[in-house]
């Protein structure tokens, strides 16, 4: 089945959310192993946890675009 415009829309952009969120994990725990390396343990298990948040709101926000491509999410118009 076709997704209309509003709905190939939303599945890129919450794609493009997802996306963005697994980037700034993958920077953020760069830099939690920078702090870890200086001995900044305390900060570098707070950017750790980010990371976690960040990556289960990337999986959440990937399923909700699949969820738009079987239809089972639609959209009828761009809000």
């Amino acid at each position: 089945m076709w997704l209309n415009e509003h709905e190939q829309a939303l599945r890129r952009d919450l794609q493009g959310l997802a996306s963005d969120l697994r980037w700034s994990a993958v920077e953020l725990l760069r830099i939690a192993e920078q702090l870890r390396l200086t001995g900044n343990d305390v900060d570098a298990e707070a950017v750790k946890r980010l990371c976690d948040l960040f990556q289960g709101d990337e999986q959440r926000l990937s399923g909700y675009a699949e969820e738009v491509k079987a239809k089972i999410i639609s959209r009828n118009k761009a809000v």
